[in-house]
C-alpha cells in the first residue's frame, strides 16, 4: 500500500521491503531488518553497489565481546518494523530488536532501534539508532559501531574527505593479489598492476583517509555518468565517543563510505565500552545526514564539494533537529547551556593571568584529568574559546558534568574543581575558570610546541616506491606508508643527536621514535641523545615534563648522563595500544609524564639525556613525543596549585 503524505513526500510498505519517496530521493528499505537497499536519485536508479548482497550495502554493524572473550562481528538488524511518525514534512520509520534476556547467553544484550528519516523537499535523509542495554542483561563490552555505505563501484571513483585531500581512488579488484602487493600493515598494499594505470606504484590504505572528529564533518564520494555527489554529514559530534581528538575513518576503496560512531582506533583497549551485569544504559547515536547532489555538467563536478560543505553548515545550524520522534533524542528546549571564560595561570611565563586563547574546552561525565579521551558511554559537547578565553557551550543535555578542556601551547588536561549541572531551558554561568599547568620551576630547556601532536617535528620524505601521491607538498606528509624504516635509512650509521639551542627540532627531531632497522626484519633498540648546558646546578629535585602524543608497543627508558642502571630516571614497559605509527597518524592518546631528576645526576656545563627506545623486533612500535621541558628547582617553593596572590580583576591581560 502508497501512502500519499503530500508534496510528493510518499510511503509504501511492502511484504519484505519499505519505500519512502520525495521526488528527489527513494530509499528502498528490507523489512523488517532496516537493511538500506536501494537509493535512487538523479537518474541513477539505485546508488549503492547492486552486486553485493542486500546486507551489504546499507547497514549499521557492532564489534562486542563477551568480558575477557574474543571478538564478535556482527551486522544490526530490527525483527519489528513500525512506522513512527509521518505528516506533510516527513516521514520516520523503525527497524527495531527488543533484547530477550532468555537469549543473552548467546545473543548481543542491546536492543537496537534504527531509524530512517525522509523529509519532503530534502535531498537526502536521515539516520539513527537508540542502543539499550537493559536491567537484568550480562555484562559485555563493545569496541566499534558504525552505519557503512557501499556505492556503485562503476559509478563511484572520486572521493574527497578535505579540501586538500580528494582524488581518483583505485578499483576494489585493485585490492586482489594479482594486482596488488601485500604490504606488512594488513590494510596497506602496493598497487602493482591497477586497473587505472596513473595509479601504479601507489600505496592504498583506509588509515591514510583518516579524520580527527574536530577536524571532520563531511566525506564522501563523486560518481559519474550522471554526476552525482554522494555525501556522509555529522551536525554534531556529541553522540561520538572520544571526544574532538578521536581520529575515525572515513572513506575507503569499494568504494565505501562510513559513519563511525565509536571505535577503539588510534586509542586501544582503554576505550572500548564496557557494561557490568545489570546496568543500565541507553544512547542515541546520530542522526546524520547523507546528502545527494548533481550536476548536469561534468566540468562542474568540484562544485558538488563545495556545495556538500555548505550543506553541512546549515545542517549545523539546525542541530538538534526537531523533527526527530524519539523521546530519547532532546530537542532544544530540552536541553542547556554553558558560559564562562578560562584563564591560564603560569607564574613563570606570566605575572599576569593569561587568556586562554582558542582553548577547547567541553563537558563530558569523565572525572578524571584527560579520562575525556577514554570516554564511551555518554555524550560530549565541545567548543573552542575566542580570542579572550570566552566560551558558550549550546544544546547540551541536562546532567552533571565535568569541565573539561586544554590550551595549545600549555602542557596537561583542565579539569574544574567542581561539577556542573546543565538543566534544561537555563544557561549556566561559570564565571572566571583557571587553568594552573604542572609547573615546578622556571624552564631550562624546552623541546617542540604542545599541542598534543608530533606536528613540528621532521617528517622525511616517502621512500619513492611506497609514494601516495595525494601527500606530496602536503602538510600531511606524515600519512605517506613506511616512514618508520625512513629513520633508520636517515641515521644510517648512528642515533639521532639533539642539541639544545642549535638543533632545529624541524630538522633535527624525527617524527616518531621508532626501533632501528638492523637487517631485512630485524629491528633493534634505539638511542636518542640530548645534549644540554647548565651554567650552575641548583640543589634538589628538577621536573622533566614529557608530553606524548601517542605510544604504541613501547619500552621507554630515560637516563641522565650516561646509559648505566645508576643513571636510570624512568622507565616504562610496553606502552600504549595507539598502533599511530603504522595508521600513519601524527598524534593518538595523550600522556603527560612528570619524572624526577635529581641534582646529584647533573654537573655544570654540558649534560645529556639519553631517551632509548628499547623495543626490538617491532618494526612499527613508536612513541610520537609532544613536548619536553627540564626545569629548574624552584627556590619560591611549588606553585602547581596555588592560586594565591592573584587578584582576579587586576590581574587578567
Amino acid at each position: 500500500m502508497k501512502v500519499f503524505l503530500g508534496l510528493e513526500l510518499s510511503l509504501q510498505v511492502a511484504r519484505t521491503f519499505v519505500l519512502l519517496e520525495n521526488g528527489l530521493v527513494r530509499l528502498t528499505i528490507l523489512k523488517p531488518q532496516g537493511y538500506l537497499i536501494g537509493i535512487k536519485y538523479g537518474g541513477m536508479d539505485n546508488v549503492l553497489d547492486l552486486s553485493l548482497s542486500k546486507s551489504s550495502r546499507g547497514y549499521w554493524d557492532i564489534n562486542w565481546s563477551w568480558p575477557g572473550g574474543p571478538d564478535t562481528y556482527q551486522l544490526l538488524s530490527g525483527s519489528d518494523y513500525k512506522v513512527i511518525s509521518s505528516n506533510n514534512d516527513h516521514v520516520e520509520v523503525s527497524f527495531s530488536r527488543i533484547f530477550d534476556p532468555s537469549t543473552q547467553s548467546i545473543k548481543l544484550p542491546l536492543s537496537v532501534d534504527i531509524r530512517y528519516i525522509l523529509r519532503s523537499g530534502v535531498s537526502g535523509f536521515y539516520c539513527y539508532a537508540i542502543y539499550q542495554h537493559p536491567a537484568g542483561s550480562h555484562s559485555f563490552e563493545f569496541s566499534q559501531t558504525r552505519m557503512v555505505f557501499k556505492l556503485r563501484r562503476d559509478k563511484f571513483h572520486y572521493m574527497a574527505i578535505s579540501n586538500e585531500k580528494q582524488r581518483i581512488m583505485p578499483m576494489p579488484e585493485d585490492l586482489h593479489p594479482d594486482r596488488s602487493k601485500q604490504l606488512i600493515v594488513p590494510e596497506s598494499v602496493l598497487l602493482v598492476n591497477p586497473i587505472n594505470s596513473d595509479l601504479k606504484g601507489e600505496v592504498d590504505d583506509r588509515y591514510q583517509y583518516s579524520v580527527a572528529n574536530k577536524d571532520g564533518g563531511v566525506h564522501g564520494w563523486i560518481g559519474s555518468n550522471p554526476v552525482i555527489g554522494f555525501w556522509t554529514i555529522f551536525p554534531s559530534q556529541e553522540f561520538r565517543n572520544g571526544g574532538p581528538t578521536k581520529q575515525n575513518l572515513t572513506v575507503h576503496t569499494g568504494p565505501t563510505t562510513l559513519a563511525m560512531f565509536h571505535g577503539t582506533h588510534y586509542i586501544g583497549d582503554d576505550i572500548v565500552a564496557q557494561f557490568q551485569p545489570g546496568e543500565e544504559w541507553r544512547k542515541v547515536f546520530g542522526p546524520i545526514f547523507v546528502y545527494l547532489n548533481s550536476t548536469p555538467y561534468v566540468s562542474e563536478a568540484n562544485k558538488l564539494w563545495s556545495d556538500a560543505k555548505k550543506r553541512r553548515l546549515l545542517e549545523i545550524a539546525a542541530w538538534p533537529y526537531d523533527f526527530v520522534s524519539s523521546p530519547y533524542y532532546l530537542k532544544a528546549e530540552k536541553r542547556g547551556s554553558i558560559t564562562g571564560r578560562l584563564f591560564v595561570q603560569d607564574r613563570f611565563v606570566s605575572t599576569y593571568l593569561i587568556p586562554a586563547k582558542h582553548a577547547h574546552i567541553g563537558v563530558t561525565v569523565a572525572r578524571t584529568e584527560g579520562g575525556w579521551q577514554t570516554e564511551s558511554k555518554d555524550y560530549q559537547f565541545w567548543v573552542q574559546t575566542d580570542a579572550i578565553g570566552k566560551f558558550t557551550i549550546n544544546n547540551v543535555v541536562p546532567g552533571v558534568y565535568g569541565i573539561h578542556g586544554w590550551v595549545p601551547g600549555f602542557i596537561g588536561d583542565f579539569l574544574n574543581k567542581e561539577l556542573v549541572t546543565i538543566s534544561a531551558g537555563l544557561e549556566t554561568q561559570v564565571g572566571n575558570l583557571i587553568y594552573v599547568p604542572p609547573r615546578d620551576g622556571p624552564t631550562l630547556w624546552e623541546i617542540g610546541f604542545p599541542d598534543r601532536t608530533a606536528n613540528g617535528y621532521y617528517v622525511p620524505e616517502v621512500e619513492p616506491m611506497y609514494l601516495n601521491r595525494l601527500f606530496i607538498n602536503s602538510p600531511e606528509k606524515y600519512r605517506q606508508y613506511g616512514l618508520w624504516d625512513r629513520y633508520t635509512d636517515i641515521h644510517s650509521t648512528s642515533d639521532q643527536t639533539f642539541i639544545v639551542g642549535v638543533s632545529n627540532p624541524k630538522k633535527d627531531w624525527f617524527f616518531a621514535h621508532v626501533s632501528r632497522k638492523w637487517a631485512e626484519n630485524i629491528y633493534v633498540p634505539s638511542t636518542w641523545s640530548i645534549k644540554f648546558t647548565i651554567d650552575s646546578v641548583a640543589s634538589g629535585t628538577y621536573k622533566l615534563r614529557l608530553a606524548i602524543a601517542s605510544a604504541t608497543r613501547s619500552d621507554i627508558k630515560i637516563y641522565i648522563n650516561g646509559v648505566h642502571p645508576s643513571r636510570l630516571v624512568f622507565e616504562a614497559k610496553n606502552l600504549g595500544t595507539d598502533n599511530t605509527v603504522l595508521r600513519h597518524g601524527i598524534h593518538g592518546l595523550y600522556r603527560l609524564i612528570t619524572i624526577d631528576v635529581s641534582s646529584l645526576l647533573l654537573v655544570e656545563g654540558d649534560n645529556s639525556m639519553f631517551l632509548v627506545q628499547a623495543r626490538s623486533g617491532d618494526p612499527v612500535c613508536g612513541v610520537l613525543y609532544d613536548y619536553m621541558r627540564l626545569e629548574a628547582p624552584s627556590s619560591s617553593g611549588n606553585c602547581e596549585h596555588s592560586e594565591e596572590g592573584f587578584d582576579l580583576d587586576a590581574k587578567l591581560l
